[in-house]
């Protein structure tokens, strides 16, 4: 009687993680090339270079890799925008660095743009998209409270108030970024510091 030997896949747990890594990237190119609704497992795996059932294997259906996707979106944003704030020094130079992970490169925030209204669309349809949506919004809010808090002259209470106030102005400026057919960067940025300092009552603050 001949028996065969199976010998269980060795998992590299760093390697999973890349691998997992760099199929949600592909994803998210996929996405912001064909749109949430139109993009498939089929589109996804040709963008990547792999099998459908390799898509499936790590992610089992479409909605679980675009789900995937999302939650890497919010989680890469928040931790730059985090890091970029805890290392500047003074209020200005938070409200600076601030402003630069908003508005990044125009490529760049042309495809996050894209990608996360079509996300936000696509959420209204679906409880699963929708929990994640609503933990990006309960981040950035954070994020946007630690900056306002780091202002002194702001009252705590105020703080909170300013935070919402703000996301509007960068949200607003991000969607009118979008329908620019030629959007200028710097003149991006300069307009959302203006309007931020307008907000936080820093026209009069030291900048150096």
């Amino acid at each position: 009687m001949l028996y065969t030997l199976r010998v269980a896949r060795r998992v590299n747990p760093i390697q999973e993680r890349q691998r997992r890594t760099a199929l949600e990237r592909a994803a998210y190119l996929a996405i912001f090339e064909q749109g949430y609704a139109g993009v498939t497992l089929e589109r996804i795996a040709a963008h990547a270079g792999v099998s459908k059932g390799t898509l499936v294997y790590y992610f089992g259906t479409r909605e679980g890799l675009l789900v995937a996707v999302m939650r890497r979106f919010v989680r890469t944003i928040a931790a730059a925008t985090r890091r970029a704030l805890r290392l500047a020094t003074t209020p200005e130079a938070r409200l600076v660095a601030y402003v630069e992970n908003q508005f990044y490169a125009v490529d760049s925030t042309r495809r996050f743009s894209t990608v996360y209204l079509d996300f936000l669309a696509a959420s209204t349809r679906d409880p699963a998209l929708m929990a994640v949506q609503r933990a990006f919004v309960e981040e950035r809010h954070r994020l946007d409270l630690e900056l306002t808090l780091h202002l002194e002259h702001l009252p705590s209470a105020d703080a909170q108030r300013r935070a919402w106030q703000l996301r509007a102005l960068v949200d607003g400026l991000s969607v009118r970024f979008l329908s620019d057919p030629a959007p200028d960067l710097n003149d991006y940025r300069q307009l959302c510091l203006d309007g931020l300092r307008d907000l936080l009552d820093m026209r009069e603050q030291d900048k150096s």
